[in-house]
This record gives structure tokens, C-alpha cells and sequence, in this order.
């Protein structure tokens, strides 16, 4: 770990990085994302504010001193905040979520493949509340008519 790094608590663009010297940014982020329960985290935060504990609970097995520690990245980064209301996704946050969107979709094909099942068109990600895929990672298919 970088000085760099352990002031700001992860990984940075412009600095090395877990597997690249690079100081690329897309390996920062994939460095960061790619931490344990990091993506996690910012999924259970895709549907509003949670304080620590009901944040933790959602993750469940998470320790809080991990937890701790993914939050101090996250934050470091921009992608969390703490607002009113407990810990949330900031606007980089956001953006970063709607952009696992064509991810799904590509996963949900690779899926269909991996089954020998033709590819379902007009993927995306949506939050329907709790459902039965909510345990992993609630992730629906979307099939929308053709016109």
C-alpha cells in the first residue's frame, strides 16, 4: 500500500495499485471494486440510506471492522457519502451503479449460453424491492417486447 494510499484509505488513480504499476484508472477502480465486499456494499446502499448496523446486516457475515474499511475506501474515492440519514451512494456513486447495467446484461447472456438457452433480449437492472432474487444481489431480467 502506497503513502498516497493510506492517507485517502484505497487505492487512487495516478498511483500503483494492487496487480498494476500502471497508475491507470480503470485498474484503481477495478482494484477498489474488486476488494472484499466492496461491490456489495455499494449495492446494498442502491436502494437509499443505511445507518452502520442495518448496513452490516445486509451484508451479512461482513465483520465491522471490514465494513469499517470498505466505507473509509469508498468514501475516499467519492462513491459514499454520510448523509442525514447514514451512509449512501454520492453522485459518483450513482452513476457508477447505473453503469452495472450493460454488465448484467452481458451476464445474464453469458448465463443463457453457459445453460444452452437463447439470449433473452432488452436486459437491464432494475429494483423491484424484495423478491426472489433478492439474495443474489437482486438482479432481474427485463425482457421488453419487440416492436
Amino acid at each position: 500500500m502506497s503513502a498516497r494510499e493510506r492517507e485517502t484509505g484505497g487505492p487512487l488513480p495516478g498511483s500503483a495499485v494492487r496487480g498494476s504499476r500502471s497508475g491507470r484508472a480503470i485498474m484503481a477502480l477495478l482494484d477498489l471494486l474488486g476488494r472484499r465486499w466492496a461491490l456489495r456494499v455499494v449495492w446494498e446502499l442502491r436502494g437509499g440510506p443505511l445507518v452502520f448496523r442495518a448496513l452490516q446486516e445486509r451484508c451479512e457475515g461482513m465483520s465491522s471492522s471490514v465494513l469499517n474499511q470498505r466505507l473509509r475506501e469508498l468514501r475516499a474515492a467519492g462513491v459514499v457519502r454520510v448523509g442525514a440519514s447514514g451512509y449512501e451512494l454520492s453522485a459518483d456513486g450513482l452513476e457508477l451503479l447505473e453503469l452495472f447495467a450493460p454488465l448484467n446484461a452481458w451476464a445474464e447472456r453469458w448465463a443463457a449460453r453457459a445453460h444452452g438457452a437463447p439470449p433473452a433480449e432488452g436486459l437491464g437492472l432494475e429494483h423491484e424491492g424484495d423478491g426472489p432474487v433478492a439474495d443474489e444481489l437482486d438482479l432481474h431480467v427485463r425482457t421488453e417486447a419487440a416492436p
